[in-house]
């Protein structure tokens, strides 16, 4: 196991309050990932078990309590999502598992799929109970070949198990197929409607929403989409209960979350935290992030990935939490952090952020397409008003996600350190040097 990729700080005692680990603590423990005897030894599959005990909707409740937030990005309530899909007449249904994890900064999927591959598999084969769903798919980036290799051995070693395939645990009419897509490399497949897209055979595009996923999905069936770390959730919530689990976090958001810390942090790697965990502790502390590698202040935090806000110090002062990173204009996102010292240049930085949006643009909407593009025109010696301009345009205008966040970074930095861009305005060149893209 790679320390700097995978340092999930277990054997540090040097914790100021207790530490849970809820989703990792298999992680390090396994001899091979696919083994389903290995798991079962380690307690897994007590959530399936459970559910099996439980009236559907009882178990509906349990997620519910628990303010299980989406792990992808978008942190809507899993609970009211799942409700909502249970509500749908249509048949059939489909679960649908995004592991695509396209944004920079970000691999706690990653940890998940080669660590503990079960943990998700659960989750998924709990939903398909729930929902009578005969079909599961996980759509794994294509990066990730080491992850579709294990997820599908343990696919195959669940359903030699019964775990898995036709008749699971002996209970007649609950069967599940569980299909592992690889992706392409494309990060708009990312969203979930383009992953859709993908898994069917189509170009990776996004759709236009309404209609929406839990009533039209794949195939144009009511279909449930949630993150890895979603799915790794649910086992968990099913086992120790809703409201234990949501007292492991905070009120707005239950349980603890994946950190992925990187960039200048000086212990990066994947950490796992109660949601409400001061800021700072987790930048700072030596069982978190450990201050800078460099010595040198803390600059700014990027949050969530490329399409995430950009924080300065001025606002890490409260919890990790999504309350408080929405009460200072930050977001949870994927749950990245990317830690940059003060001796980077800022608005080169947001410049690199932007180009890496023109070049992952799918090009269906004009605003994105060529929003994107203009925008990075004014990063390399436009009107600071000019680029405000059109990053209103970009994000109110686009069709999705992709075009509605790629201007986010540039924006917090020019809310914060707007300076920093008029003295580059004044000094700057005109066009575009495709040579630095």
């Amino acid at each position: 196991m790679n320390p700097l990729i995978y340092n999930i700080g277990h054997q540090n005692t040097e914790y100021r309050t207790p530490r849970p680990r809820v989703l990792l603590k298999r992680v390090g423990c396994y001899q091979d990932p696919a083994s389903v005897e290995e798991y079962l030894g380690l307690g897994g599959f007590a959530g399936l078990h459970r559910v099996t005990e439980m009236e559907k909707t009882q178990a509906l409740d349990e997620i519910d309590i628990a303010m299980l937030r989406g792990r992808g990005g978008a942190a809507y309530p899993a609970g009211r999502k799942w409700k909502h899909l249970f509500g749908m007449k249509a048949e059939p249904k489909y679960i649908v598992c995004n592991g695509d994890e396209g944004e920079p900064g970000t691999f706690k999927d990653r940890l998940l799929l080669e660590e503990d591959p079960f943990s998700v598999l659960e989750g998924m084969l709990i939903a398909a109970y729930i929902f009578g769903a005969e079909s599961a798919y996980i759509f794994i980036r294509g990066e990730y070949r080491r992850a579709q290799e294990l997820f599908r051995r343990a696919v195959k070693s669940a359903e030699e198990a019964g775990y898995a395939g036709e008749t699971i645990l002996g209970i007649p009419g609950f069967s599940c197929r569980v299909y592992v897509v690889s992706g392409a490399g494309a990060y708009v497949c990312g969203e979930n409607s383009a992953l859709l897209n993908t898994i069917e055979g189509r170009t990776g595009r996004p759709r236009v929403k309404p209609p929406h996923l839990a009533e039209f999905g794949l195939y144009l069936k009511p279909t449930l989409v949630n993150n890895v770390e979603s799915f790794a959730c649910v086992p968990a919530i099913l086992t120790m209960g809703g409201r234990a689990f949501l007292e492991l976090g905070t009120e707005d958001g239950g349980g603890t979350k994946l950190v992925c810390l990187s960039g200048h942090a000086k212990n990066r790697g994947v950490f796992e935290a109660p949601l409400g965990t001061p800021m700072r502790e987790v930048l700072y502390g030596s069982h978190y992030g450990g201050g800078t590698a460099t010595g040198r202040p803390i600059q700014f935090c990027h949050f969530g990935g490329q399409s995430g806000p950009i924080g300065f110090p001025e606002q890490l002062d409260g919890l990790f939490s999504y309350q408080d990173l929405w009460d200072e204009g930050l977001a949870m996102g994927t749950g990245a952090v990317v830690v940059m010292d003060d001796s980077v240049d800022l608005v080169e930085y947001v410049r690199q952020v932007v180009a890496f949006f023109v070049h992952e643009s799918c090009g269906k909407c004009t605003p994105c397409r060529v929003g994107t593009m203009r925008m990075l025109e004014c990063l390399d010696g436009g009107s600071v008003e000019r680029l405000e301009e059109i990053i209103e345009h970009v994000t109110n205008l686009s069709a999705c996600g992709l075009g509605q966040t790629a201007g986010c970074a540039v924006g917090c930095a020019l809310k914060y350190r707007r300076e920093q861009f008029e003295r580059r305005a004044l000094n700057g060149v005109s066009g575009i040097d495709f040579h630095r893209s």
